[in-house]
């Protein structure tokens, strides 16, 4: 069964914890991490574990160091 899926509070929640796990990374840095990857997930047909998936990445992504690159 379809979950509805509210993405702009997964991205409040998502970033939140986040920000507290990484409080060394500029909160821009991770708001950016969890767009990015919320992006990656948020049209795709099984929504029911975005959030997770969303977090997991953008935690790896903070943990790696890796950049996002903002679109202009």
């Amino acid at each position: 069964m379809a979950t509805d899926i509210d993405i702009d509070e997964i991205h409040r929640q998502v970033t939140a914890r986040l920000r507290e796990k990484f409080p060394e990374v500029a909160p821009d840095e991770v708001e950016a991490a969890v767009r990015a990857e919320l992006g990656q997930f948020a049209d795709r047909p099984v929504r029911d574990y975005i959030e997770v998936l969303t977090e997991r990445a953008a935690k790896k992504r903070l943990r790696d160091g890796s950049r996002v690159t903002q679109a202009a």
